[in-house]
């Protein structure tokens, strides 16, 4: 049986909200629709189904972060840049995994939390589709775990770097929307099925 774990990437105030340090526009219009994944998950999860997993991802760094060498000063631990967008606010339970690089999974216990669990399948959602998303994407790759992309649950700073970003995903996870993604678990089907290029037709 599969076990799917969603991890939400950095839907935070400085990505999401106007007034962020690396305002992502697009992340306000994916907010609806990981509004309607939360509440599918959670139903699941209170009618006993604990299949389907949500996980928060934080960015949070200290004040001096090498990150900052090459992009602007963000998402500091413990400051408002560093929290959730008020609509998408973790619930008590759900586990919640703080990073300073831009994949989940670098100087983290994201891998442990997984695998303590039982997870085979990752599904990435949230900001930015380029960046950590593909990221975070590429290392579940490397630690062996199936790969979902959420096209409509992912955001970039344009629109033209999420495609870009889409594109590269399509090498070596499953893309696919919500709404395709729910169905097929509705209908029993392992929604992974046909992830990735082995046909070698992406350009």
């Amino acid at each position: 049986m599969a076990r799917h774990a969603i991890v939400v990437i950095d839907m935070l105030n400085d990505f999401a909200d106007p007034k962020g340090a690396l305002y992502c526009e697009a992340g306000k219009k994916i907010t609806p629709n990981l509004q309607k994944l939360f509440k599918w998950v959670r139903e699941r999860n209170a009618n006993g189904n604990d299949d389907v997993q949500l996980v928060h991802i934080q960015e949070a760094h200290r004040k001096n972060d090498a990150d900052f060498k090459v992009r602007p000063v963000h998402a500091v631990k413990g400051t408002w840049g560093s929290d959730f967008i008020k609509e998408l606010y973790p619930e008590e339970g759900e586990y919640i995994v703080q990073k300073r690089r831009h994949s989940a999974f670098a100087h983290t216990d994201l891998d442990l939390y997984l695998r303590e669990e039982n997870i085979d399948t990752v599904v990435v959602t949230g900001t930015w589709t380029n960046v950590c998303v593909r990221s975070t994407a590429s290392d579940a790759l490397y630690y062996a775990y199936k790969v979902i992309t959420l096209s409509d649950c992912t955001a970039s700073k344009t629109d033209e770097m999420h495609e870009y970003g889409l594109n590269d995903l399509s090498i070596f996870t499953k893309v696919m929307t919500l709404d395709e993604y729910m169905d097929a678990w509705d209908k029993g089907e392992d929604a992974w099925l046909g992830g990735g290029d082995q046909a070698n037709q992406v350009k």
